[in-house]
């Protein structure tokens, strides 16, 4: 048994869907079983609730051999930390209670770095990391740099302002990757039942960009001139939490977008696998995703 937790979510759906494909049970954890299709409801067994929640993530790991671990977003936790510690606390208990055999959990690059102990994020995204390990299971971190769909919900900015925005310089550039690659290597991951041990997958995507760089794919992909223009980290604060994130949680993404400016990202060498692994280009996700999603609105 499989067990998927935020089966609904940009990653988690995927990699639902490449696990079905290949006919292995499974046994997700979601608060909202409506917000799965018909097709997949008939073909996976439903423990509702949320896997924070000590009492569901009992129920459905027991009997699990393999588990899909995914944080939720929660832009109003009180801290960082209780945010991706607190939250899986429970779960790392029933994990050792309950004998599951491997873990493979969305994590983030950084470790070993000199900007991983004050990279928000990051930062709390490791310690979760080191709680995972603990129960003793075997276990792979997913190390991410940025997401290239991350840039989507600035489709609105790009369409009517032609630019993007963050607080990171122009010119460092940086490893991207698109979450259709990192579900299919959690998918893989999921659905081998030989490795053992604990070890960081570092899941760079196949080419290191600039926002510069980005901005002139995008400029090209959407046939529109399109500038990436950096704001100051007070005003990007000040934009989350004008949204409803809370203090706390608003300042670990500064103090994470900072790190990542630092070189957070940087500390692992791309290797030939990366490509093959994660191959999806920045202008490719552009031509797929990014650009219907400008032309829509």
């Amino acid at each position: 048994m499989i067990v998927i937790t935020a089966p609904t979510g940009n990653i988690g759906h995927r990699v639902l869907d490449h696990v079905l494909a290949a006919g292995r049970p499974v046994r997700v954890v979601v608060r909202d079983p409506a917000r799965l299709s018909a097709g997949v409801r008939d073909r996976v067994e439903v423990v509702q609730g949320s896997h924070g929640d000590p009492r569901v993530v009992a129920r459905a790991f027991d009997g699990a051999e393999t588990l899909f671990w995914l944080m939720p977003t929660d832009h109003h936790a009180a801290s960082v930390d209780e945010a991706y510690v607190g939250f899986t606390r429970p779960a790392a208990e029933a994990v050792r209670s309950r004998g599951v055999g491997r873990v493979v959990s969305v994590s983030a690059l950084g470790r070993g770095t000199p900007y991983a102990a004050e990279a928000g994020h990051v930062t709390a995204s490791l310690a979760m990391d080191d709680l995972i390990a603990g129960t003793g299971a075997a276990f792979r971190a997913l190390a991410m740099p940025s997401f290239m769909d991350n840039l989507l919900r600035q489709a609105g900015a790009i369409k009517e302002q032609g630019a993007f925005f963050d607080v990171m310089s122009p010119g460092g550039k940086r490893p991207l990757v698109a979450t259709r690659d990192i579900a299919a290597v959690a998918a893989r991951l999921l659905l081998d039942d030989t490795w053992t041990g604990q070890a960081e997958v570092p899941v760079l995507g196949p080419e290191d960009l600039s926002y510069d760089d980005m901005a002139a794919v995008v400029s090209e992909v959407l046939g529109t001139p399109v500038r990436y223009r950096q704001i100051p980290a007070e005003a990007f604060k000040d934009r989350l939490t004008g949204s409803g994130m809370s203090e706390a949680m608003a300042q670990a993404m500064v103090d994470m977008m900072i790190a990542k400016d630092r070189g957070l990202d940087n500390g692992v060498v791309r290797a030939p696998e990366n490509a093959i692994d994660t191959p999806t280009t920045f202008r490719q996700w552009c031509e797929d995703t990014l650009k219907p999603a400008v032309r829509a609105l």
